[in-house]
């Protein structure tokens, strides 16, 4: 579906510098057909990733969010990938009650060597993206749960 004739999404791909971004560093270079949706950040590893970036991209104007880490016990860092999954499926049931599909979201593993898995994984992943189409803007920051307006304080607008 993806690809030059659809228009492009707002998707961000927050990546394991480790395992992930390899994995889609290895699928340039193999030169595997990918969407073109997709904006890359690079992270040192999953288990930096706090569910509140994800918040703040979705609250952003994304499209979709799709966090990548190194595989179940291949961490660089031992456990990141598991801190990871664990706030990461936390964060995802409590998506709905912000009022943000859930499918819009996902949390995949994808190592260095698995070039076409990672062609699989974002392709699967933006044409999801696709088929629910552009996000409607979501809730204005004055309308937000307190909590979640501290959290974004933090952040340079």
């Amino acid at each position: 579906m993806s690809g030059m004739d659809v228009k492009e999404l707002r998707i961000i791909g927050f990546l394991c510098n480790w395992c992930s971004y390899g994995g889609a560093d290895s699928a340039g270079v193999a030169r595997y057909k990918q969407p073109t949706d997709m904006r890359i950040i690079r992270l040192p590893c999953t288990g930096r990733m706090d569910p509140l970036f994800v918040l703040k991209a979705l609250l952003g104007g994304a499209d979709g969010v799709l966090v990548s880490g190194c595989h179940p016990f291949d961490c660089h860092y031992t456990s990141g990938n598991f801190y990871a999954r664990r706030r990461l499926q936390v964060l995802k049931s409590y998506l709905p009650v912000l009022g943000i599909h859930e499918d819009r979201f996902e949390y995949t593993w994808v190592s260095a060597s698995e070039a076409a898995k990672w062609q699989s994984v974002v392709t699967a992943f933006t044409d999801r993206i696709h088929e629910l189409g552009p996000a409607p803007r979501l809730l204005e920051l004055e309308d937000m749960p307190l909590r979640f307006k501290e959290g974004m304080d933090i952040w340079p607008s």
